[in-house]
């Protein structure tokens, strides 16, 4: 198997069809499969509501959606989508900040079988792994072979995501009563609080202005907690009766829009986040904790509040 310069398996010798722009991201793309190793191959245009048909020889397609028209997005990515899915062609899909609540909700249930980007840099770091992610197999874990840094940075991501799995089905599983049966415990273990603990969602949002305010002092990128800040930024939605859209969720991360997107994959993989389409616009998607996440979020902070220990 051919290696590009970057280490990358089986994106080298690749053949990927750009459509949707020659813009700044256009140039990116093209220049990330020139270092990849892979070729593009030309398309012909489209025509508006429809998309450019993907040639016969293609080997994954990149769909640019900075520029096309709000009527044209839904069916654009939609047809792509399904040609895609039909031929069983990786799709990477880049996009503003603005599109990412019209882009998840028309991908629906597919969305986590697309590579989505961003605002993508326009250093090429965030194309390469997009490209390295899409066409070197079959799930996101298995399918980065990328330089030392880059496989460190995904396993990096998927520890982080099994030990908040773990930690919050752990906690949902223990109801804190220091012994007894487990058998005569089921009921008890997702029954609610104390009721002398009081939960309040103002209490949450403090604690995220307070994991904010420390960028302003240290600067960003140094406490980089992704997951943590979506679940904390959901439970206080919870208590509060919002929904969260997905781009919302994104600004919460506090992280780049594209490393958010991922972060909500992995989170919903691991049945912490559901995400639901809103019925009264098709362009919109929300995202929620899963019961058992609330659950786990109701009974740690109440714990934490009994211990009188901080939330942080």
């Amino acid at each position: 198997m051919m290696v590009s310069q970057f280490g990358l398996a089986g994106s080298a010798a690749a053949r990927f069809v750009v459509m949707g722009g020659d813009g700044a991201d256009a140039v990116a793309a093209r220049a990330a499969v020139a270092l990849v190793g892979g070729t593009v191959i030309a398309a012909p245009p489209g025509d508006g509501d429809a998309p450019p048909a993907i040639p016969g020889e293609a080997d994954a397609v990149v769909l640019i959606l900075e520029g096309v028209a709000d009527a044209a997005l839904a069916p654009w990515l939609t047809a792509t989508d399904a040609t895609c899915a039909a031929r069983a062609l990786p799709l990477i899909v880049a996009m503003t900040v603005a599109q990412i609540d019209p882009v998840v909700a028309t991908l629906g249930d597919r969305v986590d079988a697309v590579q989505l980007l961003c605002t993508p840099d326009q250093d090429q770091a965030e194309w390469v792994a997009a490209l390295a992610i899409a066409t070197a197999g079959s799930t996101p874990g298995d399918r980065v072979r990328s330089a030392d840094d880059e496989r460190e940075r995904a396993a990096r991501l998927q520890a982080e995501v099994a030990r908040i799995a773990e930690l919050l089905a752990r906690i949902a599983a223990d109801d804190g009563a220091g012994g007894g049966s487990r058998a005569a415990d089921r009921h008890a273990r997702f029954g609610a609080p104390p009721p002398s603990v009081d939960i309040a969602a103002a209490t949450i949002r403090d604690v995220l202005r307070a994991r904010r305010m420390r960028d302003r002092f240290f600067g960003t990128g140094l406490f980089e907690d992704p997951a943590w800040d979506m679940l904390l930024d959901l439970f206080a939605a919870a208590l509060e009766g919002t929904r969260v859209s997905v781009s919302s969720l994104c600004i919460a991360a506090a992280v780049a829009p594209t490393t958010a997107l991922r972060w909500i994959g992995k989170l919903t993989a691991a049945d912490l986040l559901h995400r639901h389409p809103d019925p009264e616009d098709r362009r919109r998607a929300f995202v929620s904790l899963s019961p058992a996440a609330q659950d786990a979020m109701y009974r740690y902070v109440a714990a934490l509040a009994e211990a009188k220990l901080p939330l942080v």
